[in-house]
C-alpha cells in the first residue's frame, strides 16, 4: 500500500467554505466510486482555517500521475473536479494540489 499527501488553499470566504464542506458531506457516488476504480482504498481531507490536507491510500501499483488522469476521464468526476476547484487556490505551480514530503512514521521508529 502506498500512501500519498497533498494540500491546498480554500478562498478565504466563509460561506463558500460551508458549501466546499456540504458538497464533502454529500460527495456524488459517481466520484466514489471512480475513486475506488483507480485504487484509492483510503482518501481523507481534513482542513484548518482555509487550508486543506489529504491524505490517501492506494494499492501499490497506483500512479498518481497516470491514475489522476484516469479519473478525471470520467465525465462526472470531472464535473466534481470543476466544481471543487471553484473554491480552491493551488500553493504552486506544480498542479493543483501539491504533494507533501513525509518527514516521519512512527511505523518506522524502535
Amino acid at each position: 500500500m502506498k500512501a500519498f499527501a497533498q494540500t491546498l488553499d480554500l478562498k478565504d470566504d466563509p460561506e463558500l467554505i460551508r458549501s466546499y464542506r456540504a458538497h464533502h458531506e454529500a460527495v456524488w457516488p459517481e466520484v466514489t466510486a471512480a475513486l475506488r476504480a483507480i485504487g484509492i482504498e483510503t482518501m481523507r481531507i481534513f482542513l484548518v482555517r482555509t487550508r486543506l490536507f489529504m491524505y490517501v491510500e492506494a494499492r501499490d501499483d497506483f500512479d498518481p500521475q497516470r491514475d489522476f488522469q484516469n479519473y478525471a476521464r470520467d465525465a462526472r468526476s470531472a464535473e466534481w473536479d470543476a466544481l471543487m476547484r471553484t473554491f480552491q487556490i493551488p500553493l504552486g505551480e506544480e498542479g493543483w494540489w501539491t504533494s507533501m514530503e513525509q518527514v516521519f512514521d512512527l511505523a518506522e521508529q524502535p
